[in-house]
């Protein structure tokens, strides 16, 4: 049998405790981590694989490098590779222009195995709730697993933001969303981010080099070990600078695996070839010190 099908549903106690362990443990007992390995996000109650297909690469205007190169078609057997590779964490958003290539990825997976994440630029209760209206009807869903507000850099966010907070809180209550939270790009929303108890969920940027980053790595990191106290989600974004740490893949991959703030990350591969590839360099990198 081969490991992820072991992985699908007996053992997400042992993928839980793997998201929440010290990365110096788990470096000291030589525990290899894969893409596949079912976390826990935060206190959510959502599980999924620790690595996410991304599909906003060079994102927005509604479409991405995964869309603009690989089409309906050629995104949707992207990600139909990585589910059977066990990764069954999709990343998407509104910008990105990716929800219809969801759609036709779920024709061939069933809805209840893959976490899928989307994002808005809402601000309004009435935005927010025509929003996800329309998201689950491209994305061919009754429900989503994780909607963020996309891209926030004010530290007044959660003022400009009051009403779609608030109709993203009845969503959940009503199950059209299991989690909300918030994408950050810039150190002074994250922050506030950190002290916002609506906050269920953060999409942080976080690489060794700083690239596209909100602050240096190490202030990042002090960030986002107060969410992690707090119980909040946390998934990394931009491992890679975007590309810009094309030639240090292994190193950045260490860098987000030995990290005991994150739950879990995206990256967002171009072909099944550098998806291959991540999946891979992952277990090796994860206890490369």
């Amino acid at each position: 049998m081969r490991r992820r099908d072991l992985l699908k549903y007996g053992l997400y106690a042992g993928g839980a405790w793997a998201a929440a362990a010290p990365a110096s443990l788990l470096a000291t007992q030589q525990k290899k981590r894969y893409a596949s390995d079912v976390v826990a996000l935060g206190r959510t109650g959502i599980k999924l694989s620790r690595l996410a297909i991304g599909t906003g690469t060079m994102g927005g205007g509604k479409s991405s490098n995964q869309t603009r190169k690989l089409g309906l078609d050629g995104l949707a057997d992207l990600l139909w590779f990585g589910y059977d590779e066990g990764v069954r964490f999709w990343d998407s958003a509104d910008g990105y222009g990716s929800h219809p290539h969801l759609k036709k990825a779920l024709t061939r997976v069933g809805r209840e195995r893959v976490a899928i994440l989307t994002k808005t630029r809402a601000s309004t209760a009435e935005r927010m709730k025509a929003d996800l209206d329309r998201f689950r009807q491209e994305i061919g869903t009754d429900y989503l697993d994780i909607v963020l507000l996309h891209a926030v850099t004010d530290r007044l966010w959660p003022e400009k933001k009051k009403g779609a907070m608030e109709a993203l809180a009845e969503a959940r209550e009503k199950g059209i969303v299991r989690a909300h939270g918030v994408s950050c790009h810039s150190l002074a929303a994250l922050r506030v981010a950190a002290g916002t108890p609506w906050v269920q969920v953060d999409l942080a940027q976080l690489n060794p080099a700083g690239s596209r980053m909100d602050a240096d790595p190490d202030t990042v990191i002090s960030v986002l070990r107060e969410m992690k106290a707090a119980d909040k989600g946390i998934i990394g974004m931009k491992i890679l600078g975007e590309g810009d740490l094309r030639n240090r893949v292994d190193e950045a991959l260490g860098f987000a695996l030995r990290q005991d703030c994150l739950d879990c990350f995206t990256i967002g591969a171009e072909s099944r070839q550098e998806l291959a590839d991540l999946i891979q360099r992952i277990p090796e990198a994860s206890v490369r010190v």
